[in-house]
């Protein structure tokens, strides 16, 4: 029975992290620095829970269970399975967050270097996407060489150079932390925890968790303990490096306020902070930094989705998939960085918690078996608040439900949807053993 080493587990850990590690995982935690300012512990606390926790839990779910997306959302109805796993792939994919990575990339490595009678978003971004893409393309259409590529190349430049930038503003910090402000003055746990969401890594992980266990798989290993454990030892790795790059980059935010001033997003401040750190080198080594995070990233999702919607239509070719995937996402990532992040925000407050649901359902099924009910109920229940919470998020507001939602418990934090989903669930769990009994009675 094979072993994986050390080393092998810990090179497939840096290509998890490379696949997680991408655009919103560098402007958020900054970004989360500066308005929570002396907050910035708490706050990154509540974000580390959603931004690193849940990924480490979704790739450990599909490491236990052994199954896909779409199998454990089978769980719950077929056609719920379909329709749930598509969304999810087509978000963490051609819709959002591939074209972010390409947005990001070129707002915070070309923007700052352009003269301000230039429009960032005209024949810039247009002639960058096509280049950025264009290399995504080639990267991912041998998808047996992610491991040599990213985790053995591309990753390790990648933490030098972000090291190079972090270890400065911790040495030498720009400023001190101020009052926290906006959502960070009154909760800034929560608001850490809801902004966490918006990397999108605990619904890339139901996806992400597949790569890993083949990958492992390719290496020769076929026992299903063995594969197990080298998956959630690299989960585990890239889990410790998401953290710790998290963790400085928020202290970076926190320590520039006031140097820094005004700024519009994290990429922004981010730009800023280089560039008083280490002058125009700075910004430099952050737009490589930057490029290698995004590219890394852009490659795993068109992996990815082009993988499972070739098993979903076996009649296209992956190659063909990866092709339409690329060129969707550079089409849509001209719209700019602010309008897609505008756009995603909605959708993953409506299916953030389904997919925490699942993933506790998961764990939960591990231990007793979980019954489709269950299944059902609580995913019913956490779907219609969260639902209309992407509908309030989207400007479209429903006064009477609203005024109804308001009085749920934990609404006020942003997690609503949590007491609806327990009820739900046992309420499903309730109704199995209702069933039961009356079918012991009917054969008494």
């Amino acid at each position: 029975m094979k072993q994986l080493s050390f080393k092998d587990i810990f090179f497939i850990g840096l290509m998890v992290f490379a696949l997680f590690f991408g655009a919103g995982n560098m402007i958020f935690p900054p970004e989360l620095g500066k308005e929570s300012g002396t907050e910035v512990w708490t706050a990154i606390f509540g974000f580390l829970i959603t931004g690193v926790g849940l990924p480490l839990l979704g790739v450990i779910a599909i490491a236990i269970s052994g199954s896909n997306l779409r199998d454990l959302s089978n769980r719950v109805h077929p056609i719920f399975g379909m329709i749930f796993t598509a969304v999810c792939y087509l978000v963490i994919g051609p819709f959002f967050a591939i074209p972010r990575t390409g947005a990001v990339a070129h707002e915070i490595g070309i923007t700052p270097f352009l003269s301000d009678s230039v429009n960032p978003n005209g024949w810039p971004l247009f002639i960058f996407s096509i280049i950025f893409f264009g290399i995504t393309l080639w990267l991912s259409l041998n998808p047996t060489k992610l491991v040599d590529r990213i985790g053995k190349i591309l990753t390790p430049i990648l933490l030098i150079v972000i090291a190079i930038i972090v270890i400065k503003g911790i040495i030498d910090p720009i400023g001190t932390p101020g009052a926290p402000v906006n959502d960070y003055k009154g909760n800034p746990f929560f608001t850490g925890f809801l902004n966490g969401y918006l990397t999108m890594d605990a619904i890339a992980s139901l996806i992400f968790g597949i790569i890993v266990i083949n990958t492992i798989k390719q290496l020769g290993v076929t026992n299903k303990k063995v594969i197990t454990r080298a998956t959630i030892g690299a989960g585990v790795v890239a889990a410790i490096g998401l953290a710790l790059v998290y963790i400085t980059l928020a202290f970076l935010g926190a320590t520039s306020r006031e140097a820094v001033g005004p700024t519009s997003n994290g990429g922004q401040l981010l730009t800023v902070v280089a560039s008083i750190l280490y002058g125009t080198t700075g910004q430099l080594l952050l737009g490589v930094a930057i490029t290698f995070a995004c590219l890394t990233t852009a490659i795993g999702l068109v992996t990815s989705c082009a993988e499972y919607f070739n098993q979903v239509l076996p009649k296209i070719p992956y190659k063909w998939f990866v092709v339409i995937f690329t060129v969707f996402s550079a089409f849509v990532a001209n719209i700019g960085l602010t309008q897609l992040i505008a756009f995603s925000t909605p959708v993953l407050t409506a299916i953030y918690p389904l997919t925490i649901v699942l993933i506790a359902l998961t764990f939960i099924n591990k231990l007793a078996a979980v019954p489709r009910a269950v299944y059902a109920g609580a995913l019913i229940g956490a779907g219609i608040i969260s639902i209309f919470d992407g509908l309030k998020q989207a400007g479209i507001h429903i006064p009477v439900l609203e005024s109804w939602l308001s009085h749920l418990p934990l609404n006020n934090i942003g997690i609503g949807w949590l007491i609806p989903s327990i009820v739900c669930g046992l309420i499903g769990l309730l109704l199995v053993k209702l069933r039961l009994v009356s079918q012991v009675e009917s054969h008494a």
